[in-house]
């Protein structure tokens, strides 16, 4: 059987597949892991405010480390700031067209949003779609490198359950790509864009970023990328089909984006 069935059957991307450890050094990794940390719980946290929080914890770091190492791990601290920089000339960046949007019915809003993984050697990034009325995780993958591939993967399967109205996403360059939008423009999909440095224009993402942290990855320590993988498979079964949400009534995503898109 090819590599690329046998990822097709696992849910897996190729990209996964072929991980090799990230070639930090365990101090770095182990850094990034407590930015990651203090980044989920404060994203406002600039590099600035990171250096000074890990000092007090008797963690010595200059500046310009944390600002590679929060490159490395696509975080991007919250504030209000001027435009200085666009997706590339080749990119078009959409407006987000979801601001005082009441959201009332599966299906009306998808999001998609990519976060940093560690594991006990090095790291991965997973991407994930989340209808925003029923918080159900439509689809998600994992990757060794930020390429544009594992996002369309994602998106691909997603599609199999069903067609958004809107698809809102940040502006980074797997989501500006003409392989990711040109893929919601035949589907007939309008497609939304976060303004740069506002995070909580995809609110209901990073919710479900500080779920999987919290509930999941910080109490793991991931051998490799096929143990995250299968871990990740049973948190998100645990995630759509039995953990109640509050804002649900209670209710689980499956059970609510199951009855509703009937």
């Amino acid at each position: 059987m090819s590599i690329r069935r046998q990822c097709e059957l696992l849910g897996l991307s190729r990209g996964s597949f072929y991980y090799e450890p990230v070639g930090e050094t365990d101090e770095n990794l182990a850094m990034m892991r407590r930015i990651d940390e203090l980044y989920v719980e404060h994203p406002f946290l600039g590099s600035r405010k990171l250096v000074a929080m890990l000092d007090r914890a008797g963690v010595t770091v200059n500046r310009k480390r944390i600002q590679r190492l929060m490159r490395l791990m696509g975080l991007e601290a919250i504030y209000p700031k001027r435009s200085l920089s666009g997706a590339g000339a080749a990119h078009r960046v959409y407006p987000y067209l979801l601001r005082g949007v009441e959201i009332t019915r599966v299906n009306q809003v998808w999001a998609s949003d990519i976060t940093y993984l560690p594991m006990r050697r090095g790291f991965l990034y997973l991407v994930a779609i989340l209808d925003w009325f029923s918080r159900y995780v439509l689809a998600w993958r994992l990757s060794n490198s930020l390429e544009a591939e594992f996002c369309r993967e994602a998106l691909e399967d997603a599609l199999g359950s069903g067609t958004p109205e809107t698809f809102n996403t940040d502006q980074g360059v797997q989501f500006t790509s003409e392989t990711f939008t040109g893929r919601l423009s035949e589907a007939g999909i309008r497609i939304s864009m976060d303004g740069r440095g506002r995070v909580f224009d995809n609110i209901f993402t990073e919710r479900l970023w500080r779920s999987v942290k919290y509930e999941e990855v910080y109490l793991k320590a991931y051998e490799d990328g096929w143990a995250a993988q299968e871990s990740l498979g049973r948190y998100f079964a645990f995630y759509n089909r039995r953990r109640p949400h509050q804002a649900l009534d209670y209710q689980t995503p499956a059970e609510v984006y199951q009855a509703k898109a009937a």
